[in-house]
Formats: structure tokens, C-alpha cells, sequence
């Protein structure tokens, strides 16, 4: 995906949440106010992730070796809290008003609410088809809980004008609020993990080491470690042990360790460091003891 589809994007959110800012003061919505808020926060959102997206094409250099792909990750990370921090407040702004309603008019919620829906299911099918990267995702998950927020205050908005009951503003506020806090904490523990250096949730290092070991002349695989770049490429580091062999033969067998990795478990970037088999271990083992050939 191009990062000019995010700069349509900010500048579409930003009419929007002017937009809902003038539906909101004229129609009393706190639900429309709230929402307004809510789509402000997609704009430093979208801004820190058209950065990434540029940063992330930028190729490695003397200072970041692996590259920029993290930028990407902290991009969703930052978006995260904020959106957490930001559903909290969102939340007491509705239970205030739930203590004292305030009468609403409907129709300003009805048609700030419809032109909002459209701003927001846009950008969602803009952004869907890169929902495997996790920056876009935090964005895509953000805009897609607008479209549904939109939905719910244009239903209120109904409900209210046939039945006067003026809470239901303040209890969409609310869950408004809730929606956020839901959608954000998924990827505030995953990008966490990220930049903690976590394993790649669908790796496990017990079948890459397994998988090293049905390369020919591997007897040993220790101190086997695996960790996320961002952006869907991964990186490892371990220890092999080998026979007493030319070198010529031991570029091979490197060789056909960083293939396998490569082709069953998609990691990219492999250092393998080699050792003469029978040498005691000087270092500690990932597992409880080192994978031998069974």
C-alpha cells in the first residue's frame, strides 16, 4: 500500500471531525462530541503511520543495521496508548452526562452521523488489504470501530426521537469508550511484544531446532534465539555443532541451515555460529538441554 493513501485519509478525518465538532455543539450530542474526539485521535494517528510506512522503505544503515522496520511497530504501539488513554476520558465525559442528560437533536446526529459512516467505511476498504502489517492494522481496527460507532449513534438517534430518552446519548458515549479500550489493548500487547523482542507467535523454537537438526552433519543446536523485526520479518541466532570438516563443506551446511529457516519458518536474517561437535558447552541453553539428534 502506498503511504499517499494515508495522507487522503488524514485530510478526509479531518473534515470529518470538524464536521461532527459543528453536529455535536448544534445537536447537544455528546455522543457526536465524543466521536468528534474520537476522530481527532486518527489523525496523529494516521500522520505517525504514513512516517513509518516511509521510514519502513528506507534500507539499513551504520546506525540502524536491521533497517526501519520497527517503525512500524512503534508507530502502533504510541497509536495504542493513546487510544486507551482516549477511551478512559471518553468514558467519564459519558458517565458525567449519564448523572445529568441533556436533550439532543436528532436529526443533527442523524446526518453527521451518515456522512461520518461514509468518511470511515471509505478509509476502511482503503486500508483492508493491508491488514497483516500491524501499524495499518491499528489503524485499519481503529476506523473500522468509527464506521460501527457511527452506526449506533445514527440507531440512537431513532430510538430517541420516538421515545424522548435522551440517556441513550450518554450510553453510547460510553461504549463508545469501551469499543476503543477493546480494540486497542490487542494491539498494544502485541506490539509490546515487538519491541520487547518476543518471539514470533507462530514460531516455536523447538521445531526450528528440530528443523536444523535434519540438516546433514548437524549433531547439536543450543542457545537457539528468535525475535521479531516488525513488519513481518523475523530474525534468528544459534549455535550448531558439526563434525571436523573443510571449510568449503561448512559454507554448505550453513548454507542449507539458512534455506530451511527460511522456506518453513520465514525467517530472513540468520547468524548461525559453528562449532566442532564434542566441545563442552560454555554458555547456557535456551531449553532445559541441548536438541540432539534423536
Amino acid at each position: 500500500m502506498r503511504p499517499s493513501v494515508l495522507a487522503w485519509a488524514m485530510a478526509a478525518t479531518l473534515g470529518l471531525v470538524v464536521a461532527e465538532v459543528f453536529g455535536g455543539i448544534l445537536g447537544h450530542s455528546v455522543a457526536l462530541l465524543n466521536d468528534a474526539v474520537h476522530n481527532l485521535s486518527d489523525v496523529p494517528a494516521l500522520g505517525i503511520s504514513w512516517l513509518a510506512m516511509r521510514w519502513a522503505q528506507r534500507p539499513a544503515d551504520s546506525e540502524r543495521t536491521y533497517g526501519y522496520h520497527r517503525a512500524g511497530t512503534l508507530a502502533a504501539f504510541t497509536n495504542a496508548v493513546l487510544l486507551v488513554l482516549l477511551s478512559l476520558w471518553l468514558g467519564y465525559e459519558a458517565l458525567q452526562r449519564l448523572r445529568a442528560p441533556v436533550e439532543v437533536i436528532e436529526s443533527w446526529m442523524i446526518w453527521t452521523s451518515l456522512a461520518a459512516l461514509l468518511v470511515n467505511g471509505g478509509i476502511t476498504l482503503a486500508l483492508v488489504r493491508g491488514h497483516a502489517d500491524l501499524n495499518l492494522r491499528s489503524i485499519l481496527v481503529h476506523n473500522f470501530g468509527d464506521a460501527l460507532s457511527n452506526i449506533a449513534i445514527i440507531a440512537g438517534a431513532v430510538i430517541m426521537h420516538y421515545t424522548n430518552a435522551n440517556w441513550i446519548d450518554s450510553l453510547l458515549g460510553l461504549a463508545i469508550g469501551l469499543l476503543v479500550l477493546y480494540s486497542s489493548s490487542g494491539i498494544l500487547r502485541e506490539s509490546t511484544h515487538i519491541l520487547l523482542e518476543g518471539r514470533p507467535r507462530e514460531t516455536r523454537i523447538e521445531e526450528v531446532a528440530r528443523a536444523i537438526l535434519a540438516v546433514e552433519f548437524v549433531q547439536e543446536v543450543h542457545d537457539v534465539h528468535i525475535w521479531s523485526l516488525g513488519g513481518g520479518h523475523n530474525a534468528m541466532s544459534c549455535h550448531a555443532r558439526i563434525p571436523d570438516m573443510h571449510m568449503a563443506e561448512c559454507e554448505k551446511i550453513l548454507a542449507a541451515i539458512q534455506k530451511k529457516v527460511a522456506e518453513e519458518f520465514g525467517i530472513e536474517h540468520t547468524t548461525v555460529q559453528l562449532e566442532r561437535a564434542g566441545l563442552p558447552a560454555v554458555s547456557g541453553y535456551v531449553m532445559p538441554q541441548p536438541l540432539r539428534r534423536g
